[in-house]
């Protein structure tokens, strides 16, 4: 066997392949499962420091140093856009049930940018408390104190002063690239200033990216870095997680389990109380807040930041950050899981508690539904001068559309006697938009049967829900997505370069295939006969 003398620069290499493949392997996974990518990162750093002798296992703190140059460039980015962090993952969540713009999705995310901008005085404090090598007296400690808030003037004053005329000097040089170059020295030029203040660099960070936003060339500056934040930040914000997760103690971990055992339904439990209570005396709902607190449990990522900063400023002992930092993890680990508690504690009779008040209800259009699609729908009918009566089932959604000053009928669609009280007799129009199939169904049911002196149009959720609209008499349900859909396609050919009656034809062309295709299947699923079903089922998206 040929022996192998790798050079310090090829091990370098080497360990750097470890990290990215290991990186690799765990971070979709995590992903996938519904922990998100900051867990992922993570536990690749525990598998690393736990299984593999590398260089920056054996001094952690050297890639943690490194990969807090991370942090820096977030805190940037929050300064300029108010970017989220892994608190994606709830906003993830939230919008995979449609309920971003619901009232508990709305405070959720205020909850969450709080919690993001919080980390900037949280590190004021860690920097505050760092010990010096001698003791300082209360005249030392202002002093210090006034260092810092001079610091902090001074750059505030070079933003609110400089930074225009010299970002109007470099545009118009022509130069686009040296805009970037000179915002990324503001940066730099910050975070030393504060380190040398005795503040964080991420400090410094955060007040030039507030800085750059106040700039007139703030949109010029969000794009130029536009291409380069997910690499930069993804790359070392990755790395400053490994290099958590390679620092971690597992010997701490397993010498004071117990003790974690028991803090993290205790966190879970505090967080959960702090953000009902909070939003209740805000003048929440109850099921608003209960919704809020239980999508909100766990202890936020920037505890990590937190922490490893406050080792490194020698406020916290490693052991105590392991600790801690095991705590959030698996308080973030736990937080799909108690989410599913929420509905225990929701109002039983939450619907009840808006009453079906039909009095002044009557108008040429009755739309049943009032969710984002119903929404579009209405505002078109109102400017058409057409009076519309709006139904719809969700108590928190009547509440919402109160609040902006919209009137919405509480009501169930699928009962004749709500739909007789909401005017579906005298209306010449039933547009029915809720986003449930099914119910869909069943409201054309008893509309066909009971209403049918109105014209009637019908959301289609997806085409299979189309074909068995048409099944039930509705000659040209609409479809949510295909108009949006063909909407984008042509605007697509715009851009490529066709010509406007070129590209207006491909997509009266695809119209007119989409349209044999879909009579085909229809008639497909009339012959199948009892099979209907079967058949249904086998509709498969397929080229036109």
């Amino acid at each position: 066997m040929p022996e192998f003398d790798f050079s310090p620069l090829e091990i370098q290499f080497l360990e750097a392949l470890a990290l990215i493949l290991i990186a690799c392997l765990t971070v979709p996974v995590f992903k996938r499962i519904g922990f998100g990518t900051i867990l992922g990162y993570l536990a690749a750093g525990v598998i690393l420091g736990a299984s593999l002798t590398l260089g920056f296992t054996e001094h952690p703190e050297e890639l943690l140093h490194f990969a807090e140059f991370g942090v820096v460039l977030f805190l940037f980015v929050i300064g300029l856009g108010l970017s989220l962090s892994s608190t994606a993952m709830v906003m993830q969540a939230l919008d995979e049930r449609g309920e971003r713009a619901s009232g508990h999705g709305r405070k959720a995310f205020a909850i969450l940018l709080f919690q993001d901008l919080a980390i900037v005085p949280l590190l004021l404090i860690v920097a505050l408390l760092a010990p010096s090598g001698e003791e300082l007296g209360l005249t030392q400690s202002f002093q210090n104190i006034g260092i810092a808030i001079g610091a902090i003037a001074a750059l505030i004053v070079t933003g609110r002063y400089l930074l225009n005329p010299i970002f109007r000097i470099l545009a118009n040089s022509g130069a686009p690239e040296i805009m970037t170059a000179f915002a990324l020295g503001i940066v730099i030029a910050a975070a030393l200033l504060m380190d040398l203040a005795g503040m964080s660099y991420a400090m410094g960070a955060f007040i030039a990216g507030v800085m750059l936003a106040e700039s007139s060339f703030r949109h010029e500056l969000e794009a130029n870095v536009e291409p380069f934040r997910g690499l930069f930040l993804g790359l070392f914000l990755g790395l400053f997680f490994v290099a958590v997760g390679i620092s971690l103690s597992l010997d701490a971990v397993a010498a004071n389990w117990l003790t974690i055992v028991i803090a993290v339904p205790v966190v879970i439990v505090l967080k959960a109380a702090v953000i009902y209570g909070v939003l209740r005396g805000f003048g929440a709902a109850h099921d608003v807040a209960v919704r809020a607190a239980f999508a909100l449990p766990q202890a936020g990522e920037f505890g990590f930041v937190l922490f490893a900063s406050a080792v490194s400023a020698g406020v916290l002992q490693a052991e105590l950050s392991s600790i801690l930092v095991a705590v959030v993890t698996l308080t973030m680990v736990a937080s799909p899981l108690v989410e599913r508690l929420a509905p225990v504690l929701l109002s039983k009779s939450d619907a009840a508690e808006i009453e079906e008040d039909f009095s002044d209800a009557g108008g040429q259009a009755l739309v049943i539904g009032f969710g984002r699609f119903g929404q579009v729908v209405t505002q078109a009918l109102r400017l058409g001068d057409i009076s519309v009566t709006i139904l719809d089932a969700d108590a928190e959604r009547v509440r919402e559309a109160q609040e902006f000053g919209s009137r919405i009928h509480f009501g169930d669609g699928t009962r004749r006697e709500v739909l007789r009280a909401a005017g579906a007799e005298e209306a010449d129009l039933i547009v029915i938009c809720v986003d449930d199939a099914e119910i869909a169904k069943d409201i054309v049911r008893l509309v066909g049967s009971k209403f049918s002196n109105a014209e009637l149009l019908v959301r289609a959720y997806d085409r299979p829900a189309a074909i068995q609209l048409i099944h039930m008499g509705i000659d040209t349900p609409v479809r949510e997505t295909f108009d949006a859909g063909l909407r984008m396609g042509g605007l697509a050919l715009r851009a490529a370069g066709v010509s406007d009656e070129d590209a207006a034809e491909a997509i009266a062309d695809v119209r007119r295939r989409d349209e044999r295709r879909l009579q085909l299947q229809v008639q497909q699923t009339t012959d199948a006969g009892d099979d209907t079903l079967a058949a249904m089922k086998k509709i498969k998206p397929e080229p036109i």
